[in-house]
């Protein structure tokens, strides 16, 4: 293995304009109408469908492709929307491979399950192109609720809320609202702005405004919002990326991935992102594979991705594993780091111990250890959420919520990564901010009920 006598190289530009635009371009083209078409005729349009009962938010997916394959994508998108209103941003991000799309009756008929994903895309793409609203709110209620946090729960919660007839405010503490669909994905995975412009559509139905700049302990509190409204959503999301706990990652080189996936979200030129030669990600989920991915598209030659257990404990899907190495990307499991290692303030190499996994499952060190070269190192271990307030009830490190979100103050619900429990799924924030919504209505009018 390398030794970290290397120099350090790290760059901006290392590719030319037309490299990086083809490197980001869409990473699942759409199908145009006669793709749809001909896929949505490959469904059973299965009764009791499996798919449905894969897919977190409810979506009624025999109907919807039925509807694309009679020519009705407008339908189709109704369909989706009014269970899932983040529906076209979950057919790009959503790991279909391991939830509707894994159960799909013709995978296991022939190994090819109807590309219910794309599908999705094709449909509510065709309604945001159009720009029809397909929904319309209720009559007022009278009833203000607070959101805290406009990432898909919040604002899954407030478009319900909305529709409902209440009136909402959006609180978020950064720049723009989506949350990690805006900040946190793979720029391959959202091309052309679309977090904004469905963020656009959802606040097209009326009724909320959005107030960024603004979050729990930064211009807000849990007791004032209390005061000021008769409900409020937590939506607020996971707020550090946890520490290697190793001497040294204060040093020159070693990057929190959430930070920079961040920075190569909102960049105007590609080509002013710094990037290692040689690049090691720490971590076996979704943010690992999209900083890896991500690094190599950059133009680093060398991408290595080290995970502490095997290929079967990744948490991110064997689809994603696969999409990381053939662009590049090497992995290598059962290794955990143990010693960053720095020359006059900047990271030179990184050393690694051999793991195992004893009889029981548990992780130990195998006593073998290995150096990796490196220019830059990307902690992408899992984020922690940070308690903003003491008087809601955490569980595990996280918010305790019931299944209808409601936590230990009667008039505050939760949703999304900062629930104890949570799945950090955008389609699974989606659904607690709907279920949230509905229970926050139905306390909203019995207490309006009893005056």
């Amino acid at each position: 293995m390398a030794t970290g006598s290397a120099k350090r190289d790290v760059a901006t530009g290392r590719l030319t304009a037309r490299q990086y635009a083809e490197n980001f371009a869409d990473l699942h083209p759409p199908l145009d109408t006669h793709g749809a078409m001909v896929e949505a005729d490959r469904c059973y349009f299965c009764h009791d469908a499996p798919c449905v009962e894969a897919c977190p938010t409810d979506i009624d997916i025999p109907m919807f492709i039925r509807q694309i394959s009679t020519g009705n994508p407008l339908g189709a998108a109704e369909t989706i929307l009014r269970e899932n209103i983040m529906g076209g941003m979950c057919a790009r991000v959503c790991p279909t491979e391991t939830l509707c799309e894994e159960v799909c009756v013709r995978e296991i008929a022939d190994g090819k399950p109807v590309k219910i994903g794309l599908l999705q895309r094709h449909a509510t793409d065709a309604l945001f192109a159009d720009g029809k609203q397909v929904f319309a709110r209720a009559a007022d209620s009278g009833k203000r609720v607070a959101v805290v946090g406009a990432g898909p729960a919040g604002l899954s919660c407030a478009h319900r809320l909305a529709l409902l007839g209440h009136a909402v405010t959006v609180f978020d503490a950064r720049e723009k609202p989506a949350g990690l669909n805006e900040y946190g994905i793979a720029a391959y995975k959202t091309v052309e702005d679309f977090a904004q412009r469905e963020v656009a559509f959802i606040l097209s139905l009326g009724g909320i405004e959005v107030v960024t700049g603004k979050g729990l302990g930064s211009g807000l509190s849990l007791e004032q919002l209390r005061a000021d409204y008769d409900a409020v959503f937590l939506g607020l999301g996971l707020g550090t990326v946890r520490d290697l706990g190793l001497d040294g990652e204060e040093l020159d080189g070693v990057i929190d991935a959430v930070d920079y996936i961040s920075d190569l979200r909102q960049a105007k030129d590609l080509s002013s992102l710094p990037v290692g030669r040689r690049v090691v990600v720490i971590g076996g989920g979704m943010t690992a594979i999209d900083i890896a991915v991500q690094s190599k598209l950059l133009g680093a030659e060398e991408v290595t991705l080290v995970y502490r257990r095997g290929k079967a404990q990744m948490n991110a899907s064997v689809f994603e594993q696969d999409l990381a190495q053939t662009r590049g990307v090497k992995i290598i499991h059962f290794a955990k780091p143990s010693r960053l290692i720095g020359e006059a303030g900047a990271l030179r190499a990184i050393e690694f111990e051999r793991t195992s996994l004893d009889a029981e499952g548990r992780l130990e060190g195998a006593g073998e250890s290995f150096t990796l070269a490196a220019d830059v190192v990307f902690k992408a271990i899992g984020q922690a959420f940070v308690a903003m307030d003491d008087t809601v009830k955490l569980e595990d490190g996280r918010i305790a919520a019931d299944g209808e979100g409601r936590t230990s103050l009667p008039d505050v619900w939760a949703g999304g990564d900062c629930v104890a429990g949570g799945q950090d799924l955008t389609v699974a924030a989606v659904a607690d901010g709907k279920a949230a919504a509905v229970s926050m209505d139905r306390a909203l009018r019995a207490q309006k009920a009893k005056g």
